[in-house]
């Protein structure tokens, strides 16, 4: 296993390689223990990126994560061929066999997780959004992809509507992989909102993301902290770090109800280097229930072109 760099320029490269599941992973109810070290590390960083340089991460999350692809293109993150072992409901949550699946990949990068299931499952339509307009082209170029299986736009969670690109409760499956730590926390809420507005009343939600105290999050260097669990990387592109128990009422306030919703832990190691690098995910499923009249809350059309106004 590639030896896990210190600067702050391979988070990114850190995390996007340890997206495979190895065996020996581990799943619990409670978060991991911390060492008296990583403790006092946490502690010691108290002073926060100044509102200014905050607003303007905010302002250009758009321009960061297009210029991460610009960089990467299609080569960064490995495709993610273990969703369907980790989520069996993208095979088990019809009915007969050989019934259509409609999926919505909300943030879909460049397609590492949809081209497989693509390929693995002829039963499946798939509607694909990612912030990143280039993301969104690499995965329109890619051979694979097909309008009459595959609708894939640009999207911002917090602001466009999805129902835009998507009928309104017609998807059965959500999946939310490593997106939401993207979003600003203040944020959230009216995503999965947005993202409740396209699901089928007892549809459901995959989520997987980054768990608190993941060694991701404890090797950030001073002036990256932006808030509690929330970080930015030296390219721009920012990421949280969820607790269940912020998570399960994150999903709640915005309607959902919890099905699973537990901390992954698994570890990364080096013989040789002497390094061993523990891993947090939290992976969940929340269900939209059937009787939900959710999405009344959701930005208005009106307050969403002001919002794009101010950009």
């Amino acid at each position: 296993i590639e030896k896990c760099e210190v600067d702050l320029t391979q988070t990114v490269k850190l995390e996007s390689k340890d997206e495979t599941f190895p065996c020996g992973q581990t799943t619990t109810s409670t978060a991991r223990h911390l060492t008296q070290e990583e403790l006092d590390r946490l502690r010691s960083e108290r002073t926060l990126v100044s509102d200014f340089k905050q607003m303007k991460l905010e302002k250009e999350a758009k321009k960061n994560w297009d210029l991460f692809y610009k960089r990467n293109t299609t080569n960064f993150f490995k495709d993610r061929h273990w969703t369907t072992r980790e989520f069996e409901e993208l095979q088990a949550c019809r009915e007969f066999e050989s019934q259509k699946l409609v999926l919505l990949e909300a943030g879909c990068g460049v397609g590492n997780c949809i081209f497989p299931l693509l390929e693995e499952d002829l039963n499946i339509f798939v509607y694909a959004c990612d912030f990143s307009p280039r993301a969104v082209e690499f995965v329109k170029k890619n051979p694979l992809y097909r309008p009459e299986r595959c609708c894939a736009f640009q999207c911002d969670l917090t602001k466009d509507h999805l129902t835009e690109n998507v009928p309104e409760t017609s998807v059965d499956v959500v999946t939310l992989i490593f997106v939401l730590s993207a979003i600003h926390p203040d944020k959230m809420k009216v995503a999965l909102e947005n993202i409740g507005k396209v699901l089928k009343p007892g549809g459901i939600v995959l989520f997987r993301d980054y768990g608190l105290y993941d060694h991701a999050m404890l090797r950030f260097k001073s002036g990256s902290k932006l808030g509690d669990n929330f970080y930015v990387r030296q390219d721009g592109t920012r990421s949280y770090f969820f607790s269940k128990e912020f998570l399960a009422k994150l999903f709640e306030d915005a309607g959902f109800q919890s099905v699973v919703n537990e901390y992954v832990l698994r570890e990364t190691v080096n013989k040789k280097e002497g390094l061993c690098v523990p891993r947090v995910f939290l992976q969940s499923k929340f269900i939209k229930p059937a009787h939900s009249q959710q999405g009344s809350g959701l930005l208005s059309h009106n307050s969403s072109k002001e919002s794009k106004q101010e950009d």
